[in-house]
């Protein structure tokens, strides 16, 4: 019994399939030029109407790379008032992994002639080295103006931290800190405020940091979340003066562990965990006195005088609504942004300078920013609203 055996052409169908995805993107994409322009003009194509603000004067072509392919856009040209399309915009912001992509392969001493095989393999297009060397000064340039932009929100909560890099430095190699800052805004969501390089984290490189964040807008901070690094507390009480520091309780808890046996390390710790459990600074207060006591029993004098000394600079997150205790006790939101822009820059090993170190870095963090990360609410601060409106009426009383 014979059959009939039907053969597919793979490679032709995949043709097809890309052709058609690359026709409707091309599609879509100049249907929304054409519906962008009409709302610009306020009338329809030969429309004739009062309310009319301009007039169409034809369309040029330009290509445009997307992930199906290149496609041609008809951009419409109009007369009366220029035609500035978002459209374009909003999609180069999907694609800030690309920029990101081409700085990091730079920066890790890609040859050219690499770069462009592997531009041809992701993208389909073969980039040259010249486009590549613009690519690159364009993408410092779209970096440095997101890094330096007016703050124009109110941040209560702001977490800092350094992260350290390799640099070379006059043939040596050297650390180089970024210093980094997160604010939670009036809505409760995460936002990157900035970046700057900062040597080694003294006094000045935070002094210097602080009071660029503040000329760019940052006012009214309630909170500093950080580690305890000196220079950082002396700059934010004269910078903030009324900011309140908070000191990250997991950083609290290893400078503790690094004065306690290791058998006695789990022990230590739910002691330690029991006195941020507690409903009140006060009581957390008494319940670290008992701590620091049985400590001493346990003939752990120096873990003790740590706790005395340290805790109350642990227990500020007290001081503010309770359904944000969690958030602000720690900087592990900002740890874990440290973590990931360290993975992404282990490869390259040591920069040339701290300029390209800062560039990478705040790519990978414009990069997070445009991610569910930055669209995810984080808190409800109308609990700290509630909770500052009710101390008003109390001292109005």
């Amino acid at each position: 019994m014979s059959t009939k055996i039907i053969q597919l052409n793979e490679a032709a169908i995949k043709g097809e399939l890309k052709n058609l995805v690359k026709n409707s993107v091309e599609e879509t994409l100049n249907a929304l030029l054409d519906h962008e322009a009409d709302e610009l003009v306020n009338a329809d194509r030969y429309e004739r109407s009062n309310e009319r603000k301009g007039y169409r004067s034809g369309h040029y072509d330009r290509n445009f790379t997307t992930a199906a392919g290149d496609v041609t856009l008809h951009v419409p040209k109009l007369k009366g008032i220029p035609f500035e399309t978002a459209i374009i915009e909003r999609y180069r912001r999907r694609e800030t992994s690309i920029e990101e992509a081409l700085i990091e392969m730079y920066l890790a001493g890609v040859s050219v002639r690499r770069v462009e095989d592997i531009t041809e393999a992701l993208w389909g297009t073969r980039v040259s080295s010249g486009t590549v060397s613009n690519l690159n000064k364009k993408a410092y340039e779209h970096i440095e103006k997101w890094r330096c932009r007016p703050l124009a929100g109110q941040y209560a909560y702001v977490y800092v931290d350094g992260v350290y890099l390799k640099r070379s430095w006059g043939g040596e190699i050297q650390n180089v800190s970024v210093l980094v800052a997160i604010g939670v805004d009036q809505d409760g969501y995460r936002e990157i405020l900035g970046a700057a390089e900062g040597m080694k984290e003294d006094h000045e490189s935070w002094k210097n940091f602080l009071l660029w964040l503040k000329k760019r807008g940052l006012n009214n901070v309630k909170l500093f979340i950080g580690d305890k690094n000196y220079g950082m507390l002396e700059t934010i009480a004269e910078v903030y003066p009324k900011a309140k520091y908070q000191r990250c309780i997991v950083h609290f808890y290893r400078n503790v562990f690094s004065v306690v046996p290791r058998v006695k390390v789990r022990e230590v710790a739910m002691m330690l965990k029991a006195i941020h459990a507690q409903e009140s600074k006060e009581t957390a207060q008494e319940k670290a006195r008992q701590v620091a006591e049985k400590l001493i029993d346990m003939k752990l004098k120096t873990a003790a005088k740590k706790i005395i000394d340290g805790i109350d600079e642990t227990l500020t997150f007290m001081d503010f609504p309770s359904q944000h205790w969690t958030r602000i006790r720690t900087n592990n939101t900002l740890e874990r942004l440290n973590r990931e822009i360290k993975r992404r820059t282990k490869a390259i090993g040591a920069f040339p300078d701290g300029n390209s170190a800062l560039m990478l870095v705040c790519a990978r963090l414009r990069h997070v920013a445009c991610s569910d990360w930055g669209v995810k609410r984080y808190m409800n601060m109308k609990h700290l609203e509630d909770k500052e409106n009710d101390y008003a009426d109390v001292t109005v009383v």
